[in-house]
């Protein structure tokens, strides 16, 4: 009896097989369409001045500085064979050396969340917009439109999670095979009902569909929070922003844990000898780089809630000021 899932074999990258048009490219539209039409029902809800041709344009800013930052990031940072340092070109370059169309593979969401964010604020302040106020209004949409980012991921079958004898594990087919001498293999492999005496040498075992996982609890539980709980509060402008950038580093933080590591990097901090592909009781032990920039998102999303709550403080004093100076002056006359 077989205890995991197979990947679904209809599903491939290409939406039209001969064709370079994948899925990722396609979520990626939906996604940032998904957000556009969030914030704008937020923008006729609030009545605010603010046409459709601006909030497309604030929009093209922002998914440009996305695009850039999030390859950017990616290729400086997650890239460790150099190449990009040396021939910086590369970076946007879609083709390999065999001049064979292969896209920009490898995006990093912190860098997407940096390079827009300086978008966003360099529009804000040619506009004369509230950089606090602006950034609310994305902030509740982000997660919606991110889930159709992780879906893209899981269409093309990366990102897969760590190796997993849980009955819902799946089996990706481009994931990499293990040696079914080894102990842990052949014992993962029997809980999942895989017969191994028929190979030969290596097996695929089943891993957390991670994508879907981050899908879910990234995107739609995130969202759900900050659009159904959060902006019904009254809170000090920006505070949306710093619960968005804490929230999503919180529940990013574990998610990775069941996340395999980019085999190119590994572990940042690791205190246990355990393989990164595998998922035991110690993996607590050890950290990966997108559990080190989640930690300082959840760090400068509280400091930011902080910030906004004491500029908020600090303007309720003003305000105080001035009108017991008016109150003064009346009195006076």
């Amino acid at each position: 009896m077989l205890l995991f899932i197979n990947y679904p074999s209809w599903l491939k990258p290409e939406i039209f097989s001969g064709l370079p048009v994948r899925w990722y490219g396609l979520m990626y539209i939906v996604a940032f369409a998904t957000a556009y039409f969030l914030v704008r029902k937020q923008i006729k809800d609030r009545n605010l001045e603010i046409t459709d041709d601006t909030l497309t344009n604030l929009f093209s800013w922002g998914i440009l500085g996305i695009l850039l930052g999030a390859r950017i990031f990616y290729a400086l940072v997650y890239d460790k064979s150099g190449q990009y340092w040396e021939s910086p070109h590369l970076i946007f370059w879609p083709f390999d050396s065999n001049f064979n169309f292969t896209g920009l593979q490898g995006m990093s969401y912190h860098g997407g969340l940096i390079g827009g964010f300086i978008a966003v604020a360099i529009y804000c302040k040619k506009k004369k917009f509230s950089l606090l106020e602006i950034g609310d209004l994305v902030a509740v949409a982000i997660p919606a439109g991110y889930t159709f980012g992780r879906l893209g991921n899981f269409a093309n079958g990366e990102l897969y999670g760590r190796v997993t004898a849980a009955s819902w594990g799946m089996i990706f087919p481009d994931a990499p095979n293990f040696s079914i001498r080894e102990n842990w293999v052949s014992e993962i492999a029997t809980k999942a009902g895989i017969d191994i005496s028929s190979l030969s040498a290596y097996v695929n075992l089943p891993r957390h569909p991670s994508q879907l996982y981050e899908a879910f609890l990234e995107g739609i539980v995130l969202w759900a929070f900050l659009w159904f709980v959060m902006r019904k509060i009254k809170l000090p402008s920006g505070a949306l922003i710093g619960t968005y950038i804490a929230g999503y580093g919180f529940v990013r933080f574990f998610i990775e844990y069941f996340r395999e590591p980019d085999h190119k990097i590994g572990f940042i901090l690791k205190l246990s000898s355990k393989p990164s592909y595998i998922y035991r009781h110690d993996s607590f032990l050890n950290f990966t780089m997108g559990q080190i920039l989640c930690f300082l998102m959840i760090a400068f999303g509280l400091l930011f809630i902080f910030y906004t709550y004491k500029r908020q403080v600090t303007e309720f004093r003003e305000k105080e000021k001035e009108h017991s100076k008016k109150q003064l002056l009346k009195k006076r006359k």
